[in-house]
């Protein structure tokens, strides 16, 4: 095997649009469009690389890298464009369910995973939603374990993605793994303006880009403070 070989990584994405994954690639040669197999923390999953092979260097963020498992084959991505007909059907079954119900919420995507062994709708509500009964008439219908996950506005950014302030993609739709808490402070840490229309983001909470170079201004305005007093007779 190539020395430098496991150290090369990819950008995989498993869905349209959707958020940028690194692995390493192994000792596989990949190129951008090759569709893959990975084991995630959700199970077997099909992706796309969406970048060449690169070498990683010091400046990508310390976070665990795994490796690509193997090629996808013609039987996979046969299974994987099922799915997506399965989750459209599913999307829409399951609109007409809460409309007929009349429940209380607003569906955002519905998700099947790769081996068909679990279907996970998500949604949005500002209360507590009785969703036993939908949940029955969605396995009845697709023979699976179904899951109902509430998220919330920065969760829905995530995921239905778009374009912030800076005119790039959504940070939480590319690379965030967590949301760190944000504070009107490290806006006025940073002499920004506290113009809510210019701190917040597509889904209305403050940018989570304020903490990128937050601890530097810190830092900045720490030794600022220590040269002062060290001036002060």
């Amino acid at each position: 095997m190539n020395k430098n070989s496991s150290k090369k990584i990819v950008s995989v994405t498993f869905r349209r649009d959707g958020r940028i994954y690194e692995f390493y690639t192994g000792n596989f040669v990949l190129n951008e469009g090759d569709r893959v197999i990975i084991e995630t923390r959700k199970g077997i999953e099909l992706g796309t690389v969406c970048s060449q092979p690169r070498l990683q260097d010091a400046s990508m963020p310390n976070r665990p890298i795994k490796t690509i498992f193997r090629l996808a084959t013609p039987e996979d991505i046969e299974q994987k464009e099922k799915n997506e007909r399965i989750e459209d059907e599913a999307m829409h079954y399951c609109k007409e369910q809460i409309n007929n119900k009349e429940m209380l919420m607003n569906l955002i995507a519905v998700e099947l995973s790769f081996d068909r062994s679990k279907l996970v709708i998500y949604y949005i509500s500002e209360m507590r939603v009785d969703f036993r009964d939908l949940v029955k008439d969605l396995v009845q219908k697709f023979h699976t374990h179904v899951e109902m996950r509430q998220i919330g506005t920065r969760d829905l950014a995530r995921m239905q993605g778009g374009i912030g302030h800076c005119g790039r993609q959504l940070c939480c739709s590319l690379f965030l793994s967590d949301f760190d808490p944000i504070s009107i402070r490290m806006a006025k840490d940073q002499d920004l303006s506290l113009n809510p229309l210019k701190i917040s983001g597509v889904c209305g909470r403050l940018m989570c880009c304020l903490a990128y170079e937050y601890d530097n201004y810190q830092k900045m305005k720490k030794n600022s403070r220590g040269n002062n007093e060290e001036k002060q007779p």
